[in-house]
């Protein structure tokens, strides 16, 4: 592949996130190959791609965990690899397990993780946004598998961080569990917080993120708004339905003027009719199924 030598985009100054050129190398492999991105201040953007795509090494390396070997990056204004004690009070980092085996309190661990930061919220406060109130005097063991990872949420954001990350924060929940979550992040965007999501699950990044970033080999494919990543919104839709014992499809570019001709030919309502688009999962697969083995980074990332 021919790289363009025109000059990188300078980094955006008013983005909550920008990354240009990130290389992140393991041996002779690059695990993240000039990789850029903005992520703006208040949004809520899901980073989306296969294992060992590169996401979780990208992740971090902006929460200052991971040194890199190339490329310019700055997170609220700093780069991540020189922040000292007040940028990393404005970050809060929600992991796949945190305190819930704690034999503390809810409300000691808060109380304990707010010790920390300069102006940390309300420990009390904090757990009634994750509707953790009535659970205060429990400790961290006894919380159900939803409960514990409200709490993580809790301690990440005690401290009131400007940005969140939040590394499949669902996993292992059950649907009412999940919605339940959905809504503590709605709360939390509402508040002005930015938040950068890694997910598994499509339908939360389609339900959460004002917008989504696809990476596989170590690059970013696209970066869209989740109703237009792939070209969903121009795609055509499927329009199915039975017909003598036979069940029949169609792609169309106009499913209305399709259905109304097709309805022509039915006496009554079209039998086990169904108009589809392209899923956020149709086309995420088919975008991370364009790179070859070869292109695919073997590193656990």
């Amino acid at each position: 592949m021919t790289r363009s030598s025109a000059p990188p985009a300078p980094l955006d100054p008013d983005a909550a996130i920008s990354v240009r050129g990130l290389v992140k190398r393991y041996g002779d492999r690059n695990a993240v190959d000039g990789l850029d991105l903005d992520i703006r201040r208040g949004e809520v953007f899901a980073l989306l791609g296969p294992n060992g795509a590169g996401k979780t090494t990208t992740v971090e390396v902006l929460e200052g965990y991971r040194s890199r070997d190339g490329g310019d990056v700055q997170v609220l204004g700093v780069d991540p690899a020189q922040g000292g004690r007040r940028w990393k009070s404005d970050i809060g980092i929600v992991l796949q397990s945190g305190g819930g085996d704690s034999q503390l309190t809810c409300l000691e661990l808060l109380t304990a993780q707010a010790a920390y930061y300069p102006d940390a919220r309300d420990p009390a406060e904090v757990l009634e946004l994750v509707g953790l109130t009535e659970k205060a005097g429990a400790r961290g063991r006894s919380l159900s598998g939803g409960q514990r990872r409200r709490l993580d949420v809790a301690l990440g954001i005690v401290g009131k961080p400007a940005l969140l990350f939040l590394d499949e924060p669902t996993t292992g929940f059950d649907p009412e569990a999940r919605r339940q979550f959905w809504s503590l992040i709605r709360s939390l965007r509402d508040l002005g917080t930015t938040m950068l999501l890694t997910t598994h699950y499509l339908d939360e990044a389609e339900e959460l993120a004002d917008r989504v970033g696809v990476i596989t080999g170590g690059r970013l494919v696209e970066v869209a708004v989740p109703a237009a990543l792939g070209g969903r919104g121009q795609a055509p839709a499927v329009v199915s339905w039975t017909e003598d014992g036979a069940r029949r499809t169609e792609a169309t570019a106009t499913p209305t003027a399709f259905v109304a001709t097709l309805a022509a030919r039915f006496p009554g309502e079209v039998p086990d009719l169904a108009v589809a688009r392209p899923t956020l999962e149709d086309v995420y697969l088919q975008m991370i199924g364009q790179s070859t083995p070869a292109e695919t980074v073997a590193v656990a990332s």
